[in-house]
């Protein structure tokens, strides 16, 4: 073996060495790699997907609020998040996360629009604003746990207002209206991975569906996310997410929902953030 070909092989034992290093000690620690506490904050950067239907059944056709209304596809938002271990074992867990997305256009209508049995016309002035919140509250048990894996099954709501609002020149104001807020109960599974002492990933995914009356609800979120520790305190990650929520109803059939129509809410998308913990 030549000079080179020892020294290629010595750098990357002594790497290897650097990287599991800390694997002992963290071993040593009762409560392992998992951290009692964490906030994290940072820009989120998705892709949208919605389509709303003011009216009873019947009484309108879904309006796909990118294509038809001219509302943004893409939107960069900040996203905060934050977890808890309760007890000493920290097989207990409870995280908070919250984002918001803010959108408003105005466009001369392409084609016809049907919103609670009224009709806007092509050609006619549209201004529409369609905002909405998630807020997500979830508790998780660890029923595997160890040095180098946790895994959890969850239970938890996302809280979602929604505020939908259309008029069209010459049919007076408001002719689409939606504002209520969406509270729904999901439940998941979630797995986070110690790759090495300072490189973690991080999954998760939650579900909810539910028909009622004339209510009808369903829910899927997916997480994957890279983090990278390379303080005591401080890291960052890199997160996908995947979201999907569908809401129709025709009155008040569930709790905190009354109104008559239907939301269908998609988003994908990136999140770079950082993360404090201990």
């Amino acid at each position: 073996m030549g000079k080179g070909s020892a020294g290629t092989v010595a750098a990357i034992v002594v790497a290897l060495l650097i990287v599991f290093a800390p694997i002992s000690s963290i071993a040593a620690d009762s409560t392992g790699p998992w951290e009692k506490f964490n906030i994290q904050g940072g820009v989120f950067f998705a892709a949208l997907n919605n389509k709303v239907t003011v009216g009873s059944e019947g009484g309108g056709v879904a309006i796909d609020v990118e294509e038809a209304l001219g509302m943004d596809v893409q939107k960069t938002i900040f996203r905060i998040g934050a977890l808890y271990r309760i007890g000493e074992t920290r097989r207990h867990r409870v995280d908070l996360d919250y984002l918001y997305f803010n959108r408003s256009s105005t466009k001369n209508l392409e084609r016809d629009i049907v919103v609670d049995n009224v009709t806007a016309t092509a050609g006619r002035r549209v201004d529409a604003t369609f905002n909405y919140q998630i807020l997500r509250a979830a508790y998780s048990y660890s029923f595997f746990q160890d040095d180098r894996m946790d895994l959890a099954a969850s239970i938890g709501f996302f809280v979602m207002p929604f505020k939908f609002e259309m008029s069209a020149e010459g049919l007076g104001s408001k002719q689409g209206d939606l504002d209520f807020t969406a509270p729904l109960p999901a439940v998941g599974l979630r797995g986070d991975f110690a790759v090495t002492p300072r490189w973690f990933i991080r999954s998760s995914i939650e579900v909810f569906y539910l028909e009622y009356s004339n209510f009808k609800g369903a829910l899927v979120d997916t997480r994957v996310a890279v983090e990278y520790n390379p303080w005591d305190h401080f890291g960052f990650g890199l997160g996908f997410d995947n979201f999907r929520v569908k809401v129709e109803a025709q009155g008040e059939d569930f709790p905190a929902i009354d109104f008559q129509g239907d939301i269908k809410s998609q988003f994908m998308g990136v999140q770079l953030y950082a993360r404090y913990f201990f």
